[in-house]
């Protein structure tokens, strides 16, 4: 194991829009496989590393479910099957990259995932086998920002990586509407929670300050953010 590392266990969580690339409805081949092999320069320095990744790219449960005149119960189980169908296509990706994976899922689809249990997802981090938990926490009303706090709750990870589609951080407003807008480079859980800065549910905030499990926001865009971060390079914003 490389002795510079910072973080030997992490959760990196992903949001489903992240894969879609250049298409605006379904999984790009090209964002997948660039965090596949991302993910890969980190896990070879010896890190151990679980992944969450969201559904938005395919179904949003809050903001479709309306649409479709489905109740939001409803809506956010369509949508945990989305992020089944992202950790499938991920899964694929490490695979073919020569990267050991499984997929544990909240929601028993035992023909293509594992059902989530704790003990057996730390031990396939101790082999060396990254770990991706899909289906979020397994109930309505929880999005994946929540379950991606939870498990790295749970996994007793050091550190919470959040890559962002587009955005290097966290910003006083949101930079793509307000150029004015300023990037923070080092902030509490309290700021989040208080000046209500949206860059993820205050419940997931809440959980991570209660395990002191300290958030990197940053661009996933970022050629070797992951590896930099895991070896303690400043990147992006830093919560705790």
């Amino acid at each position: 194991m490389d002795k510079n590392l910072k973080y030997k266990r992490v959760l990196i969580k992903i949001s489903g829009e992240a894969l879609l690339g250049s298409q605006e409805f379904g999984i790009d081949q090209t964002p997948v496989m660039m965090i596949a092999e991302e993910i890969k320069k980190a896990k070879d320095a010896g890190a151990e590393i679980a992944v969450v990744v969201g559904g938005g790219n395919i179904f949003r449960g809050m903001k479709n479910s309306a649409k479709l005149g489905m109740d939001r119960a409803s809506g956010d189980y369509v949508g945990m099957l989305a992020t089944v169908m992202n950790a499938i296509a991920l899964q694929s990706a490490f695979n073919s990259i020569g990267v050991p994976c499984r997929v544990q899922s909240a929601l028993a689809i035992n023909q293509v995932a594992e059902p989530y249990i704790r003990h057996r997802a730390i031990r396939h981090l101790e082999k060396g086998r990254v770990v991706i938990f899909a289906a979020g926490t397994g109930n309505p009303f929880f999005t994946t920002d929540t379950a991606a706090a939870l498990r790295a709750s749970e996994i007793n990870a050091e550190a919470m990586l959040m890559a962002k589609n587009g955005v290097d951080g966290v910003y006083t407003d949101d930079p793509k509407t307000n150029p004015e807008a300023k990037k923070l480079d080092n902030i509490t859980y309290d700021d989040i929670i208080i000046k209500g800065l949206k860059v993820m549910d205050t419940s997931a905030c809440t959980l991570c300050k209660q395990n002191n499990i300290p958030i990197v926001v940053f661009d996933f865009d970022a050629k070797d953010g992951i590896s930099n971060i895991m070896h303690g390079e400043k990147l992006g914003t830093y919560i705790s």
